[in-house]
């Protein structure tokens, strides 16, 4: 069965932006982000998840728990935070098709927090905004196959992925299948289903634009609710997910210092390379920026020099 929304002109031009911005990215080198870039919006995606649920912990306390630093702070917050980092390491090795990674998924995440993670919900519960019931969700007997049909639409629709992932968000958060961890599963399962296709998604933070704008995210979900439509969530998602690309582009747009450009290039160069192949990669850089980089790379023990002036070549240190 599939579920009920519409597409819109909005949302096909979303569509169109989103596709755009995926190519810019691409046709530079930030499908493979530096490891400057990748911890930032690992941080950035943690923060933003987890704050969005009530945690407290700050940016800089979530990079020493990422450090295995010691943090103090609330022993549940510590924890989510924990689980929280154990679950986006492990996400490449998920099945977005499958209920089993799933459930293993929510149990990582909520391991400790809950009586029983990576279980379904047994009771009933409701959802309540101030001293107001917002949403019921189905009760207990119809979660297992609401969300077997779910994953049979996941995995068998030929519609994009875009527009999947956004609908999958909303039927778990209205199924709400587990007793807690919902929000922040539906978030990670989004960027997963949406890493099927555009690998650039396991580092864009689009849950930090979704913090920023919770009044927004949560009056999408009522709304479809109204609507018996996931159309307005899809649109609010796109939305989200537009303007982090936007994001994403305007930190390529910043200068990359030295230590990034080397890490970049070491993990995608595997043969022999003159200062010129250097440039090639990065275009915005002069020839004595190239020859510094080059240099600092040798001083580093990350290149090894070869040859002398026109003739020179270097190669990675095994």
């Amino acid at each position: 069965m599939t579920p009920p929304y519409q597409i819109t002109p909005e949302i096909l031009k979303l569509v169109s932006s989103i596709s755009e911005k995926i190519g810019q990215i691409n046709a530079k080198f930030l499908d493979k982000p530096s490891p400057q870039l990748r911890k930032e919006n690992r941080i950035k995606t943690i923060h933003s998840s987890l704050s969005i649920e009530g945690n407290t912990l700050t940016e800089e306390q979530i990079t020493a728990l990422l450090e295995n630093k010691r943090v103090i702070g609330p022993i549940k917050d510590v924890s989510e935070v924990i689980n929280t980092i154990k679950a986006y390491d492990d996400l490449s090795s998920y099945d977005p098709y499958s209920q089993n990674s799933f459930l293993n998924a929510h149990n990582v995440l909520m391991k400790g927090l809950v009586e029983l993670p990576g279980k379904y919900r047994a009771k009933g519960v409701g959802i309540v905004t101030g001293d107001k019931i917002t949403h019921m969700p189905p009760p207990p007997d119809k979660v297992i196959y609401l969300m077997k049909d779910l994953f049979s639409y996941l995995k068998n629709s030929k519609e994009i992925e875009l527009i999947k992932s956004c609908v999958f968000h909303y039927e778990m958060e209205f199924i709400h299948p587990f007793e807690d961890g919902n929000g922040r599963m539906g978030r990670l399962w989004q960027s997963l289903i949406l890493m099927q296709s555009f690998p650039v998604f396991e580092f864009i933070p689009f849950e930090s634009l979704i913090s920023k704008t919770q009044r927004e995210y949560y009056s999408a979900l009522s709304e479809s609710d109204k609507k018996g439509s996931s159309t307005p969530f899809i649109i609010y998602m796109l939305n989200a997910i537009d303007l982090s690309l936007n994001d994403t582009l305007s930190f390529k747009n910043r200068t990359m210092n030295s230590e990034d450009r080397i890490a970049y290039f070491s993990g995608n160069s595997t043969k022999s390379f003159t200062r010129k192949d250097y440039m090639f990669v990065f275009t915005d850089v002069s020839s004595a920026t190239a020859s510094r980089d080059l240099k600092l790379g040798v001083q580093m023990g990350v290149f090894e020099k070869k040859g002398d002036k026109k003739n020179t070549t270097y190669k990675l240190k095994p």
